[in-house]
């Protein structure tokens, strides 16, 4: 069965990821459904160009959060829209996974310290892709 997967990655906190967030949503849409495909865009901005959007991005990422089967979040590069919608996805009982690069950054205590997720810390891409095939099992 496929699954509705909502993917989490930095937009306004900073887009040094982005490469990687495109090959990773890339490789979920092999056989699922990635609601937020727009965060491996490699041509969105900080600003995403969002001359007074904020209110429809609010609106449409929480109904794709509250639509998806699970959530997976790239979290090496801090934001704090990533962190709110981690949130918002445990509030309602959504699977959370964070990945981050354990060589580049120390996560956030709030999320390290949250036992609700289930927290993936790697070191090269190639160590992601294996965790991603096991939740989507």
């Amino acid at each position: 069965m496929k699954k509705k997967v909502y993917f989490a990655g930095s937009i306004r906190g900073g887009r040094q990821d982005a490469e990687l967030y495109k090959r990773v949503i890339r490789y979920i849409q092999r056989g699922h459904i990635v609601l937020t495909e727009h965060v491996g865009d490699l041509s969105l901005s900080k600003t995403e160009g969002m001359e007074n959007r904020d209110v429809a991005i609010y609106e449409q990422d929480t109904a794709w959060l509250r639509e998806s089967d699970l959530v997976i979040a790239e979290c090496t590069t801090a934001s704090l829209g990533v962190g709110y919608e981690l949130a918002y996805a445990e509030k309602f009982g959504k699977p959370v996974h964070i990945f981050y690069n354990a060589a580049r950054c120390k996560l956030s205590a709030m999320l390290s310290g949250d036992s609700y997720f289930s927290i993936h810390p790697y070191e090269n891409e190639e160590e992601i892709y294996p965790i991603i095939d096991s939740i989507l099992q």
